[in-house]
């Protein structure tokens, strides 16, 4: 099999119903999360039952019986493993594990159903448990066995209790094969097997292995730990016990029950059997020879791929085994085993004499098969010896050292994220994968689990560091290192420099909150106005009874006449879930696009801002989707003006929780027909992929990121030039996504004249199907150099339906959203209070800060928008949880910039609309600093929604000033401001001034001229 690190992964695109909600409404987003949700099996075999979603206990397993994995799991199939055992409970966990018990383990408790999230491996349609989460299952006509017990001794034979292995071999040194071989082991097999060959200890070891002796060897001897190793039941009897790791339930033949304490190294022979000489197998396949008799468990097994026991085991028969599933090494032991490898591990190393491997072969006894503690070994070519297993401390990643063995309770784990990495768990894979997304410790447990954290994790969670010995389980990519144990991390810490530093001011540095209006809608998407307002679209129809669908904020009057500040305007249609962007004609006119269900989805309708601050305005939204439509209804999608001053519409689905609609479509509609562009990748990520995030590219094409993928089109065909790699989600999930309903946030970094720095696009937050465990990081990449990939910043939280805003100075304001959950009503949680400042001018892993917090909780459908004083206005949250209200409130955000006292700057400027490299002169007026140290930028005209702000771009243009005269450079090309309206505002150091809209470009398309209705009112072209 490949390696891969994210085995889970792949389960995680199964997405299940998170949450139902009751309503007077339909709770129209939920129904994207139920179209695929995972079942249990509606027959069981006999008296079985769905118990529910279950916990691990709190310190191991909730079920400690037998266990087995494999990508054939499902949940019948575990059902009948357990029940084939005798056990009464059978639960899967993690697609693809199936464990078995008569009880449930303390702390072990019954958790959300929502919990248990992965699709069996064996059928994905199945619920098979999820991270430390098991389907549970119940034989409620059966009676669990007593106990387990330690089986007090067969008649004439007596319990010594539990003893540990020989630091340097075997305490009993003679392996015994027993009736129905390793899987049907039970103690009385094991005494009887021992006394038939006359030898007076029995131990039985692991579950389903037997050992005989006449004397305890190499050091064995009661186990300080008492009977805690012997924790394993038997194969054959889940009702006693059978040892465990490296310990053995030892049982003395006509002893006291004290044990002889004795503890020598001397090895009694064991009765007289065949003389052939070890090594004497004939017929064997080409190449292949004797490589030896080598002893075995002095430091574990030398070799690890055990095959089933076999009475008729032959050194050919292993041989051929071995050579047939690919390995070059077959041993040969205790006369039923036979074990296959490339090498040979843990130090192994040859007997003294080949005289000690004098077990007959169960299959031929002219031929030597091993013996107690001894391997025969053949290989085909040289035999190559690993040393044995340590933890490894030397050529590790970074700065990263060895901590400790740590333990790991389970509920809540000690680190939060985990990873099975079933076939490369190392420590360097592990701490390169933590490094990477910013955790500054990482643990490996059960050899293929890697976890991580940060440090601060252990004493909050209660974890301890436990002797290093008991960190023993191999790692799945590394024989010769140890990755943990059962409940048991080895556990590494970062100590170089930190993987990421995040500002904390205070005060006015850190910005604040502030109580702006109240409101009279819910707003689902808000813009702001060439003529200094902002629009609100609302629900229409679906919403408040009483709701126009559309008003318009005035914010000059809210002290003066708050009766006046809101409009109300008018739709026709349903805009809920739809896009809008500020055009590039002269007016600057609003559109929107697409919407609920039916003729809304089809909608596009028109607005041209009219009045002024202060001034009412008399226009109103106007449409008729039986003149003006899409090509096809859009529910989701997104809007995007070009550089031919067109505009581009991608995505989005039929409506109302509807099949996808994987196409783009421009407006004004070309003639011909159908001119709709088929995107197969859009059909491949449906519903992962809605509102996808758009942008002109500098250097020509289009970049559209959607779900966690990422490509750029040819700007006249839209066919693809070039696939990025794929956005990284979260450390335990790569399929975590950026986009509705996983949805982040994202925009374009500044581009600065003289425009040669490629340009940067960010992306911030999202979440991950299923469990909805929100992303805490930030990724960036310049998708117009060939060969990059992308850049993990670890953010100070998890955020989910968040917004970004742009601001003046070259910032961006990351706010609103939960810190758990998904996009829609009721499936998100934990409102996500604080803001974060990112400033890109800063080193990479130090550019976010910790801001101020808000009492006002911004979940579903809430937007941010830059106001054109350089305050950001914070709207919405429509989450219908029954817990948060539908927020009417508007807040702003008051950044940094405005709260040191100082005056903002003003300018004044006369031609506000601009072609392309023209110089432009401004009159400006500096109250702090001087033309010296000002800076001018330009915000493209953006709508917020969804955490997708269309339009949004920032630039810098060059300038230069004499006195207070200022020359301002407009930027080269539609690509590198595609035509349409901006925000110019001046910055007195960091202080911005006022803005003013201006346009660039022009109207290249002449979308003034469009739509020819007599019903709409246009401005022309130009």
């Amino acid at each position: 099999m490949a390696p891969t690190f994210f085995r889970l992964a792949c389960s995680s695109l199964i997405l299940v119903s998170l949450l139902v909600i009751s309503d007077a409404r339909p709770s129209t987003h939920d129904a994207i999360h139920k179209r695929q949700s995972l079942v249990t099996p509606a027959t069981l075999p006999g008296n079985w039952v769905f118990v529910g979603c279950q916990t691990e206990a709190t310190n191991g397993r909730a079920l400690s019986g037998a266990s087995t994995a494999g990508n054939t799991v499902t949940d019948e199939s575990c059902i009948t493993f357990c029940s084939g055992k005798g056990y009464v409970y059978a639960g899967t966990e993690y697609s693809d594990e199936c464990y078995c018990g008569n009880s449930l383990a303390a702390g072990s408790t019954v958790a959300a159903a929502t919990d248990c999230n992965m699709a069996c491996a064996g059928n994905a349609t199945e619920q098979c448990g999820g991270p430390n989460r098991m389907t549970l299952f119940n034989n409620k006509g059966a009676t669990a066995p007593s106990g387990p017990v330690t089986d007090p001794g067969p008649p004439g034979w007596t319990s010594l209790g539990c003893y540990a292995e020989g630091a340097n071999g075997r305490t009993l040194t003679t392996g015994m094969a027993t009736t129905g071989g390793t899987g049907a082991l039970t103690v009385a097999l094991c005494t009887s097997a021992c006394h038939a060959a006359n030898y007076i200890y029995a131990g039985v070891e692991y579950a389903g292995e037997c050992y005989c002796g006449n004397a305890f060897s190499n050091g064995g001897g009661p186990a300080p730990d008492g009977l805690a190793g012997c924790n394993m039941v038997c194969n054959g009897n889940s009702s006693e016990y059978c040892g465990g790791p490296n310990r053995l339930d030892m049982y003395q033949f006509g002893g006291t029950g004290t044990g002889t304490g004795s503890s020598t190294s001397t090895t009694t022979a064991p009765p007289s059997g065949t003389t052939t000489a070890a090594g004497s197998a004939t017929g064997l396949p080409t190449g292949w020879t004797y490589a030896g008799c080598y002893v075995d468990g002095a430091n574990g097994r030398i070799m690890a791929n055990q095959q089933p026991d076999s009475q008729t085991n032959t050194v050919e028969s292993c041989v051929a085994t071995c050579a047939a599933a690919g390995y070059t090494i077959s041993g040969t032991e205790f006369s039923s085993q036979c074990f296959c490898g490339n090498n040979i591990q843990n130090g192994g190393v040859l007997a003294s004499a080949d005289s000690q491997c004098n077990t007959a072969c169960s299959g031929n006894s002219a031929e030597m098969c091993g013996g107690g503690n001894r391997v025969s070994v053949y290989s085909k070519g040289p035999v190559q010896v690993l040393l044995p297993p340590a933890v490894q401390t030397g050529g590790l990643p970074g700065s990263w050292q060895y901590k400790g063995c740590l333990t790991d309770s389970g509920n809540p784990r000690t680190f939060p994220y985990g990873n099975y990495l079933t076939n490369n768990n190392t420590a360097p894979n592990c701490l390169s994968l933590c490094q990477s997304f910013g955790y500054n410790a990482a643990g490996m447990e059960y050899g293929d689990e890697c976890w991580c954290g940060d440090v601060a994790n252990i004493a909050v969670n209660g974890a301890t560091l436990q002797p290093d010995a008991n960190c023993n389980v191999l790692c799945s990519g590394n024989s010769s290192a140890y990755c943990g144990a059962g409940g048991l991390l080895s556990y590494y810490a970062w100590t170089g420099a930190p993987l990421y530093t995040w500002g904390e001011p205070t005060g006015a540095l850190a910005g604040e909150y502030q109580q702006l209006v109240g409101g009279v809608c819910i707003p689902l998407l808000t813009t702001p106005g060439v003529n200094g307002k902002y629009t609100f679209l609302e629900k229409f129809g679906t919403g408040e009874p009483n709701s126009t669908g559309a008003y318009e904020l005035d914010v000059s009057l809210i002290t003066s006449n708050l009766a006046g500040a809101w409009r109300t305007m008018h739709v026709k249609t349903d805009v809920f879930c739809s896009a809008s962007l500020t055009l590039p004609d002269k007016a600057g006119r609003q559109i929107n696009i697409g919407g609920w269900s039916e003729q809304s989805t089809f909608g596009v309708r028109l607005y041209w801002p009219d009045g002024s601050a202060g001034v009412p305005g008399t226009n109103d939204w106007q449409e008729n989707v039986n003149e003006l439509s899409l090509q096809i209804g859009r529910w989701y999608p997104s809007a995007m003006v070009m550089t031919n001053g067109s505009i581009l519409v991608v995505g989005g689905e039929v409506g109302s929780n509807s099949a996808a609609v994987p196409s783009l479509e421009i407006l004004p509609t070309p003639a011909g027909g159908d001119t709709t562009v088929y995107c197969d990748w859009l059909q491949r990520t449906d519903p992962n992929n809605l509102y996808p995030f758009l942008a002109v590219l500098p250097s020509g094409g289009i970049l559209v990121l959607y779900f966690n993928e990422a490509r750029i089109l040819n700007e006249v065909t839209f066919q693809t030039t070039r696939q990025l790699p794929n956005m990284p989600g979260a450390v335990n999930n790569f399929l975590g996504g950026r986009t509705y309903p996983l949805e982040g946030t994202s925009m374009l970094l500044p581009l600065v004249a003289p425009y040669t720095t490629p340009l940067t696009v960010l992306v911030c937050g999202g979440s991950t199907a299923g469990a909805g465990v929100a992303i805490d990081n930030c990724i960036s990449i310049q998708p117009e150099v060939p060969g990059q990939n992308w850049t993990i910043e670890r953010m100070p939280s998890q955020r989910v339906i968040s917004c970004m805003t742009a601001l003046p100075d070259g910032t961006f304001l990351i706010l609103n959203g939960a810190h758990q959950g998904v996009a829609g009503f009721g499936l998100a949680t934990s409102p996500n209070l604080n803001a974060v400042l990112y400033d890109p001018s800063k080193p990479v892993n130090a550019r976010m800060s910790i801001m101020a917090n808000t009492t006002v909780a911004r979940l579903y459908h809430s937007e941010a928008i830059l106001m054109g004083d350089g305050r950001v206005m914070v709207s919405g949250s429509d989450p219908q949880d029954g817990v948060h209200p539908e927020e009417y409130r508007v807040e702003v955000f008051v950044p940094p910039y405005l709260l040191a006292g100082h005056t903002q700057p003003t300018f004044t400027i006369t031609n506000t609309d601009w072609t392309y490299a023209q110089t432009v002169a401004i009159t400006v007026h500096l109250f702090q600093g001087t033309t010296a140290t000002m800076r001018v930028s330009m915000m493209g005209a953006e709508s917020s929604t969804h955490g997708n702000s269309m339009g949004a771009r920032t630039l810098f243009p060059a300038f230069t000033c004499a006195g207070n005269t200022c020359s301002i450079t407009a930027p080269p090309n539609a690509h590198v401001a595609p035509p349409g309206w901006y925000q110019l505002f001046v910055l007195d150091g960091p202080t911005p001034s006022h803005s003013t809209f201006v346009r660039i470009g022009k109207d290249p398309g002449g979308i003034g001229a469009w739509p020819a209705f007599p019903d709409f009112t246009i401005p022309g072209p130009g």
